[in-house]
């Protein structure tokens, strides 16, 4: 019968093949010897499994790195045993399962009474004994230590645990210090990373505020050339306060301030001051409706509020062409919710906290609400207007009820790097980056270090990434938003296999940026307008490219002298036919191909070749 059983600390070994003391203190001292200044984990990790084994009289062993927080293990290295080296499995299974339940040492005289085991039956290693140790740290399982017989006539005893736990703590000792090097190597990364984002910031900086300042200046003088009655002063004054407040934000960013939406005022404050605004900009009525005790808000709280009733009104502007709009925020005793209506043109259907729809404000509403963990209802009537109710609660101490997203950032350019982590971090309460990087190297390596919740990367690092994915069985699947500048094939089928749910163009808006991004993390997948634009015509030229191999022969011709730049008149004497055939011939190619012109046809040639 196998049995288990929860051992002492012995002080001798016994019933192993015979290894005389000063062979034990050799294969001590020779460990600790390739231990002295390495810092890898898994070489650490084979040499003390590969000792430990050795010592033993076994080949047969395996380590794992235990995260019992979170209820799940990691097989981290593997020696003839053949238990899926580098796959990860819930705390419920296998030997490191009964090891972290008992919380101490377990000897079994055959692997076959493993619950939920993870060695094949037919392997001679499913009736061999198995000794398995905790790898403990300051009183927590870290890990466990597993050494195999090899076969079925080999029975362990305590004196064999004992030196196993030895190795274990070898092995404990190789964790920490390898997680200390991470750690102390991930703090000069991010310190070089921090020097680099703030020299490339001051440079933008130095760029806007100058463009900024001369604006002003233009603007001035077009004011002081514009007749007083002008309807171009209204315009010209709207536009000087959008420079000073654009001017404004990025010094406030380079100085490492938070976004000012809700700086130094109340909620209430800033939502009047945006209302004020909007009624200046445009023929709508705006109204304000603060009711119950005011409570005082954690900045994320009032920052996500107000980005959510100023996209809220922003859309009934933008898209509704209402000519009335009310706001009301409310106060009560479990949480504040914001109000906003319109009698606008409304749209069909009614939309909930899922949204499942493509309206891109909408999305990002609903993410911004999930994030405070609240609710979001959007009622809309054809023709009557739309309702956007947003509740969040309070939490106990003011604050967000939820940790922030955790992001990395790479791209192989430094300012666009550096200006989506500046943008992103004060923009975005709801967003915490982690790092940035410039190569896949840096990255791949965060991303088993630090545990993002997701990764904006630029399209130079997308493929490489999706096949990075492919190659590492343990990668967890994490939301990716990619910053692309044109769309292709390899571009949409590497997007397919990294996980991509979100598109960003070099000429997307703050606003864009941050709304997508929050949607990915949500779950969502999101394209800003600009991309979703560029898809299109992106297909549009494919089908019509496409279209383009059934052309005949004598049309191919033609193409191509298209292509030289050759009038009807030359195509025709250079073929010998009649100027009139040529133009047949060009307007059979324009039908085929759906191309709009001669450009765009000698375009799709381009394309084709």
């Amino acid at each position: 019968m196998p049995y288990m059983q929860q051992l002492p600390t012995p002080n001798q070994s016994q019933n192993r093949p015979s290894e005389t003391p000063l062979s034990e203190l050799d294969r001590i001292t020779e460990l600790a010897s390739d231990l002295a200044g390495q810092f890898e984990l898994v070489p650490l990790l084979e040499r003390v499994l590969g000792h430990a084994a050795a010592l033993l009289g076994c080949e047969s062993g395996s380590i794992s790195i235990v995260h019992e927080a979170e209820g799940y293990y990691r097989k981290e290295v593997d020696q003839g045993v053949g238990c899926r080296e580098g796959q990860t499995f819930p705390l419920t299974e296998g030997l490191t399962g009964q090891i972290v339940k008992t919380r101490g040492t377990v000897i079994l005289d055959r692997y076959a009474s493993v619950p939920s085991g993870h060695i094949d039956p037919a392997d001679p290693r499913w009736g061999s004994a198995v000794i398995g140790v905790p790898i403990s740290w300051a009183g927590t399982i870290i890990g466990t230590f597993a050494i195999f017989s090899d076969g079925p006539g080999r029975v362990f005893s305590p004196g064999d645990a004992s030196l196993v736990e030895l190795f274990a703590n070898h092995a404990a000792i190789a964790i920490m210090n390898s997680r200390l090097h991470q750690a102390a190597a991930a703090k000069e990364r991010e310190a070089a990373v921090a020097g680099e984002r703030e020299r490339a910031v001051q440079e933008v900086h130095e760029t806007i505020g100058r463009s900024l300042g001369s604006l002003l200046l233009h603007l001035d003088r077009a004011d002081k050339a514009t007749p007083g009655k002008s309807p171009s002063t209204q315009h010209i004054d709207s536009a000087r306060v959008l420079a000073h407040e654009a001017l404004f934000e990025t010094r406030r960013t380079v100085l490492g301030l938070g976004p000012s939406s809700v700086a130094d005022r109340s909620l209430e404050d800033a939502v009047r001051q945006e209302l004020d605004r909007v009624g200046a900009n445009d023929p709508m009525d705006v109204t304000l409706l603060v009711t119950g005790n005011p409570h005082e808000l954690a900045p994320v709280v009032a920052h996500q509020l107000f980005m959510i009733i100023q996209e809220a009104v922003a859309n009934a502007v933008a898209h509704a062409c209402a000519t009335r709009c009310r706001v009301g925020i409310f106060y009560d005793t479990t949480g504040i919710t914001a109000v906003v209506e319109d009698n606008g043109r409304g749209f069909e259907g009614r939309e909930s906290a899922d949204l499942k729809g493509s309206r891109l404000g909408l999305h990002g509403m609903a993410a911004r609400v999930h994030y405070l963990r609240g609710e979001l209802h959007v009622e809309s009537t054809l023709g009557w207007g739309t309702s956007v109710r947003a509740r969040v609660p309070y939490s106990s101490n003011g604050d967000a009820s939820r940790e922030r997203w955790k992001v990395l950032v790479a791209c192989t350019q430094p300012l666009l790097r550096a200006g989506l982590v500046r943008l992103l971090e004060t923009s975005e309460p709801s967003v915490q980056i982690l790092g940035e990087f410039g190569t896949l190297e840096d990255l791949t390596e965060s991303v088993s270090l630090l545990q993002p919740d997701m990764i904006v990367l630029d399209e130079h690092l997308l493929s490489r990434y999706a096949k990075a994915r492919v190659t590492d069985a343990d990668t967890v699947e994490r939301p990716v938003v990619a910053v692309v500048d044109r769309f292709a094939d390899e571009l949409l089928a590497a997007a397919a296999s990294s996980g991509v749910r979100g598109f960003l163009s070099l000429s997307s808006t703050p606003a864009e940026v941050a709304r997508v991004v929050v949607a990915a993390a949500r779950g969502d997948a999101l394209l800003d307008g600009a991309m979703f634009t560029r898809l299109a015509e992106t297909r549009q030229t494919a089908e019509s490219a496409s279209t383009a191999a059934h052309l005949t022969v004598r049309e191919l011709e033609v193409r191509d002298l298209l292509a030289e730049g050759l009038a009807d008149k030359q195509i025709a004497t250079r073929l010998g036919i009649s100027v009139k055939t040529v133009e047949k011939h060009v307007g059979a190619m324009l039908r085929k191909t759906g191309a709009r012109n001669r450009t765009m046809l000698v375009t799709l040639q381009q394309d084709t070749r």
